[in-house]
């Protein structure tokens, strides 16, 4: 499996501890890079911690070994401090239900005959190995067998998928992020069939949860014929794999969209979020009944980790549940009390900020039809709608365990 994951994260952690232990010093701010990057990817730690121990080397004479000590153990409590804030993510993939063989799969081979893939061509390429050429390309060399189809448009990916279902294939993947794998999602639970997940867009989480970190993960998986059963949300009739939002997260995903052709990706989402915290409007709705002013509902596919407002990976892929946080807006000064309540790390004890379990969650808007999100792509509800479970599960191939 890969690291690429632990590695952003190490290196993010390193940056955040050494901002947050900067007052104390550089020799702070030092330990504290090195020990946040430790705890996410070790590796990266040691090969911070050699650069580091060569800077305070040179630092220590004039300093006093006593000041030296003391501003390197600041800054180890500061990074050892930083998971209370942010939990550190588990090495290990998110648990699934029992494994399946070949024999529950369908007429899968080896080689991926069988099977067929469609590449997103606004997909990027999934992190090492084979990977490191084009995904179609690296597909075609991997799984030999497989019928690899890249549309020319992005647009073109649904009809390609329904193409491959219809036309044969005993089970359908696709390259791309989690948008695309929600839409090839789709087209397997109607047909029936087990589906390849291939990691190439930003994020990729249904796939890091899977542990199909990388494009040869998910040809090692072929090849093994390992897959397993996860579970499927449902929001407004349309399922989704890892979460499903309304209110300012939607509005968020929309701003961003209207701006990263123009200025990328990244600068985009900075724009769209300081936009919707500066401008953004409630929704009011009621939820099983309960009348409510909201700023955002997040509802997760199976219970998240860790617990807040940047739930980031899942312990379960099968647990049968829906995670659902809300932020309530009828408090005075609720964004603000939700930001500080996140950065001192006390956002479950905030009053603006709920969270629940449930099966089904039946949502009324009072404002008309809503704007919808699931896995990251956004689409027009209606007024009255569920958010659900409903004992549904696709079948997905997985790297053996």
């Amino acid at each position: 499996m890969g690291h690429g994951r632990f590695f952003r994260r190490g290196a993010l952690r390193a940056a955040l501890a050494a901002v947050a232990a900067r007052p104390l010093g550089v020799p702070a701010s030092v330990a504290a890079a090195v020990t946040g990057a430790a705890q996410e990817h070790p590796v990266l730690g040691v090969g911070l911690a050699v650069p580091a121990v060569a800077l305070l080397a040179r630092r220590g004479p004039g300093r006093g070994p006593g000041r030296l000590a003391a501003g390197v153990a600041g800054g180890v409590a500061v990074g050892v401090a930083t998971r209370f804030v942010w939990p550190v993510a588990p090495k290990e993939p998110a648990a699934v239900a029992p494994e399946r063989r070949w024999s529950d799969v369908g007429s899968v081979g080896e080689d991926g005959t069988g099977i067929g893939i469609v590449v997103n061509p606004g997909a990027g390429s999934a992190a090492g190995g084979l990977a490191s050429i084009d995904p179609a390309t690296a597909l075609r060399t991997g799984l030999p067998g497989a019928k690899v189809v890249e549309p020319d448009d992005p647009a073109g990916l649904p009809a390609e998928l329904e193409r491959l279902a219809e036309g044969g294939c005993a089970a359908i993947g696709v390259a791309g992020g989690d948008g695309s794998i929600n839409t090839a999602a789709g087209v397997a639970l109607r047909h029936g069939l087990p589906l390849v997940v291939v990691p190439a867009g930003t994020l990729n989480h249904l796939a890091r949860d899977l542990g199909v970190e990388t494009l040869d993960d998910a040809v090692e998986a072929v090849r093994q014929g390992s897959a397993a059963e996860i579970d499927v949300g449902w929001i407004a009739g349309r399922p989704f794999l890892n979460t499903a939002s309304f209110g300012g997260y939607v509005e968020l995903v929309d701003a961003r969209e209207a701006l990263e052709s123009r200025i990328g990706k990244w600068p985009a989402m900075a724009v769209a979020l300081a936009r919707v915290l500066r401008h953004g409007e409630p929704v009011e709705v009621t939820l099983d009944g309960d009348r409510r002013l909201l700023w955002i509902v997040f509802v997760g596919n199976c219970r998240y980790l860790p617990e807040g407002m940047a739930p980031t990976w899942r312990e379960r892929l099968d647990d049968g549940h829906l995670d659902v946080r809300v932020v309530d807006a009828s408090h005075p000064f609720s964004r603000t009390r939700l930001v500080l309540a996140a950065l001192t790390g006390t956002l479950r004890r905030s009053q603006v900020f709920e969270t629940w379990q449930a099966t089904d969650l039946h949502v009324r808007s009072t404002d008309g039809p809503l704007r919808l999100a699931r896995d990251g792509e956004t689409f027009d509800g209606d007024d009255d709608f569920e958010i659900a479970k409903d004992g549904s599960r696709l079948v997905v191939f997985t790297p053996h365990r």
